[in-house]
């Protein structure tokens, strides 16, 4: 990839963009994410099933890409530049370096709870069973514990979350209130 044709942008950049209807802005997270919040005018291709040729950018418009930190931005960029687009852009800091500047926020009123809330409910609760099983049935079971303890240590580091990537397939997740 030319770095140089991605470029980076800060929320009041993108903000001038839209207010100026000079914009194509793609959000790259996952329909669950998008559902959940998403900055107005976003039109959703989730990375997991990301298609550069899906794009349609008017003429006279620029491509701007965000996720939730510019990883997954990032990553989706790489594809359209390897696809043959001249020049893509992408939000830096993502949805939060926009919600940090006051920008308006759309949500959708059936939204699944959020990915992350959804993560620590499901590790909290595997934790706490291979912590009981392990006192009442066999200390065996407090593997179980370790393993998810050692799942969100590589989480953290890589900023890559297994669990995360597992529930945003579930059907509920793959909801996000806004057709194509």
């Amino acid at each position: 990839m030319n770095t140089s044709q991605l470029q980076e942008i800060d929320a009041q950049t993108l903000k001038q963009w839209l207010e100026n209807n000079s914009v194509t802005l793609v959000d790259v997270r996952e329909p669950a994410e998008y559902a959940t919040e998403r900055i107005p005018g976003a039109k959703l291709h989730p990375l997991s099933q990301f298609n550069p040729n899906q794009i349609q950018t008017p003429s006279g418009q620029k491509l701007v890409l965000y996720c939730q930190s510019g990883n997954r931005s990032t990553k989706a960029a790489q594809q359209c530049l390897e696809a043959g687009f001249t020049s893509v852009i992408h939000l830096r800091g993502g949805i939060p370096s926009w919600k940090n500047a006051g920008y308006e926020i759309e949500k959708s009123q059936n939204a699944p709870i959020s990915l992350f809330r959804q993560v620590q409910i499901v590790a909290g609760s595997l934790v706490f069973l291979g912590t009981v099983l392990g006192v009442l049935v066999s200390p065996n079971f407090l593997l179980l514990s370790g393993f998810v303890g050692a799942g969100l240590v590589f989480a953290g580091v890589t900023n890559t979350c297994a669990m995360g990537l597992l529930l945003a397939k579930l059907p509920y997740n793959q909801r996000s209130g806004n057709k194509l």
